[in-house]
């Protein structure tokens, strides 16, 4: 049996300084594996199975290291190792979202020469039993990498890697649109009463009783995928849609980038789009490289009549969303007009050349952003192909198809990395679990500690970031479940131990639930590590957080920790989003005022008697307290007892 090791040990890895260190793998069972690193050594034996695992002793930063496995007469040796900061990053979209999609990315990318950071990313894969590999790899950080790093994991690791001077690795697991309750194991999930209903509906829908349901899916599966639309085959190309001297009378204009949808075509199809470009005398001869930006689905791109590249999500299942850079010989580059054309297929959902701007241009290989021709703005379009409106496909209920199955992520996802040593986790993600905050006051925390006995290294750091604002403002006081899955977030700060929060709630964005700064996000994560893992006292590592409120003279005080050298306001002279209510709950906008160094005096005439206090309570709320750092005040709400504040009411 040739020897094997567990997914994450490869070249250019980073392991974790100062822990013991499990080694694991597969061989002939009853072999005896001998792992060396550096001058230390462990030996362990195979079981019945060919598993085996060795623990290697505590080690100070170094590298690079060699690591050596020999087992059954055979030696595999692996290079370019390094002993640093290891963390794993986990979540839904905002953990996945890259650096290249990130605010400045050309500009992040361009500086992203950082050899002591490497980033791991897992592949996406649900599953319904635990397994024992995942797929992925450790890539350095270069300029040619970094684009496709997790933007939060590696502005947080690049924090941590400026201050500390050690290695940092960043283990990404995280898929978009995932809820906690797929990132819980089974056992996790049956260890709390009011959360064994998401493990008994798996049991219940994969046996006997299930088949039905079962069968059901399949034929509604079978009778949509009869309708689903074909390429009918690349008739504008036929045409000569893609020539330079193509007639495009009849050819209207869109501005891009865009769905087609938001243009009004609320369909289906192919679409072709055009535009002309002058190209200066100064890059002739020279190599360009262009960029068209993301096309939903697939794309064919041509310069001057010549197809250049194209990505389908054949190639790849991220292909809506990849920004499309293809390479011109400087051989075909003359001075003058060009014209680029694109052919844009998607048979379901939104289609269309969707950009963004800074992923739009056409400039010589490794030219300065200034010297970018954009390509943003007025292109000629023509539909070649129009499918109607394909209805979106049947949900699977459960399985390894839908990455929202309980258990399944942390099967494919989790489980296949543990034990691996690590210092903490970073966690991103909550948006889909907004329609039931409740619930995620117990699922968020227990997840925690459900992760933390899956590595088996005690109380491992956990932080995560609170969702940042989103959606149109509203004035007055309002419900909100974006709100009150804050709430659940800030209350998990009580319920675990080593935890801690970045709050964002200045930094989101009304028209995107995908803000483009992470590099934020990443610092405010790392500030909460440097100063309660790495010994940073002089570092404010929480927003300001709320610790007691009172009752005085019908108004009431709240009073904030930490706050550094005292609360301040980002803008106005008065905070902004606090509101109070009586015993009915009925809140009012409160008129409030800091006092001293850590306190805020809350009032509103119509309300008596307070008994609620509520700050930053809404999608997308009105906040400007902050803490002597800039930290901004964590949203929340809290009964008013008599004497000192309970955390939750």
């Amino acid at each position: 049996m040739h020897t094997r090791l567990g997914s994450l040990f490869q070249d250019h890895m980073v392991l974790q300084r100062d822990r013991p260190l499990p080694v694991w793998g597969w061989c002939r069972p009853g072999t005896t594996a001998t792992v060396r690193l550096g001058a230390a050594q462990a030996d362990a034996q195979a079981d019945r199975g060919g598993r085996w695992m060795a623990i290697l002793p505590p080690q100070p930063a170094a590298g690079p290291l060699t690591l050596s496995v020999h087992a059954d007469g055979a030696e595999t040796k692996l290079t370019d190792v390094w002993l640093g900061e290891v963390w794993l990053a986990s979540g839904q979209s905002n953990m996945q979202m890259l650096v290249s999609e990130s605010r400045d990315a050309d500009r992040e990318t361009a500086a992203a020469t950082y050899p002591g950071i490497r980033v791991w990313t897992t592949a996406r894969v649900a599953a319904l039993a635990p397994q024992e590999r995942a797929e992925g790899c450790w890539r350095v950080c270069a300029p040619d990498t970094a684009g496709k790093f997790t933007a939060v994991g590696y502005y947080f690791a690049r924090e941590l890697h400026r201050e500390l001077g050690v290695a940092i690795g960043i283990i990404d697991s995280s898929w978009g649109g995932t809820i906690a309750e797929a990132w819980t194991s089974r056992e996790g999930l049956l260890a709390e009463p009011e959360l064994r209903c998401h493990a008994e509906k798996i049991d219940h829908f994969f046996g006997p009783n299930g088949q039905p349901e079962r069968e059901a899916f399949e034929k509604r599966k079978a009778d949509w995928l009869a309708q689903i639309p074909v390429d009918a085959g690349n008739a504008g190309e036929r045409d000569g849609w893609h020539q330079s001297a193509a007639d495009e009378t009849g050819w209207r204009t869109m501005n891009l980038p865009r769905l087609w949808r938001a243009a009004g075509h609320v369909t289906n199809g192919v679409f072709w789009f055009r535009r002309a470009v002058e190209i200066p005398a100064a890059w002739a001869g020279r190599d360009l490289e262009l960029h068209v930006g993301a096309c939903d689905k697939c794309d064919h791109t041509y310069f001057d009549g010549r197809l250049i590249g194209s990505l389908s999500m054949k190639d790849s299942p991220d292909a809506w969303r990849t920004p499309r850079v293809y390479r011109l010989p400087g051989a075909t580059v003359k001075a003058g007009r060009h014209v680029i054309a694109v052919r844009v297929f998607s048979e379901i959902y939104g289609g269309g050349m969707t950009g963004p701007v800074d992923e739009m241009w056409v400039a010589p290989v490794g030219a300065a952003s200034g010297e970018r021709l954009p390509l943003d703005g007025v292109w000629r379009y023509r539909i070649e192909q129009d499918f109607g409106c394909t209805p979106p496909p049947p949900a699977l209920a459960y399985g390894p198809d839908n990455p929202n199955t309980p258990m399944a992520l942390h099967n494919a996802m989790i489980a296949p990395l543990a034990p691996y040593a690590l210092k903490g986790f970073i966690w991103y993600q909550g948006e889909s679990n907004s329609s039931r905050p409740t619930e995620y006051r117990l699922l968020f925390p227990n997840m925690i500690r459900d992760w933390r006995r899956t590595f088996g290294q005690g109380e491992l750091s956990f932080y995560w970031v609170q969702i940042a604002n989103y959606l149109s403002r509203v004035d007055a006081p309002v419900e909100s479940d974006w709100a009150e899955l804050r709430e659940a977030q800030r209350l998990t700060l009580d319920r675990v131990a080593h935890g801690g929060m970045a709050v964002i709630i200045d930094i989101g964005d009304a028209d995107d639930i995908h803000p483009k700064n992470k590099q934020d996000v990443g610092r405010r994560l790392a500030l909460c590590a440097l100063a309660n893992d790495y010994g940073r006292a002089d570092l404010v590592g929480s927003s300001p957080l709320p610790v007691r409120a009172i009752r005085r003279d019908g108004a009431v005080l709240v009073r904030f920790q930490p706050v550094a050298d005292g609360l301040a306001l980002s803008s106005g002279t008065r905070p902004e989003g606090f509101e109070l209510a009586g015993a009915d709950r009925v809140f009012h906008q409160a008129e409030a005022s800091i006092e001293g160094r850590d306190a805020v005096a809350l009032r509103a005439d119509a309300v008596a008697e307070p008994r609620w206090i509520r700050y930053a309570w809404a999608d997308n709320p009105r906040t400007n307290l902050v803490g002597g750092t800039g930290l901004p005040a964590s949203p929340f709400e809290t009964a008013v007892p008599g004497g000192d504040w309970l955390s939750e009411p």
